[in-house]
């Protein structure tokens, strides 16, 4: 089964994939300090 998902991250490189987890992980952080209300 292929999906949009699968297709982007077949089209990618391992330095692309690498830089989306620690985006997507940087995010995750900022949105939770939001949601606690914690100073950054």
């Amino acid at each position: 089964m292929t999906t949009v998902a699968g297709a982007l991250i077949a089209h990618m490189s391992s330095a692309d994939v690498f830089g989306l987890v620690v985006t997507l992980a940087i995010i995750a952080y900022l949105f939770y300090a939001l949601i606690r209300g914690e100073k950054l």
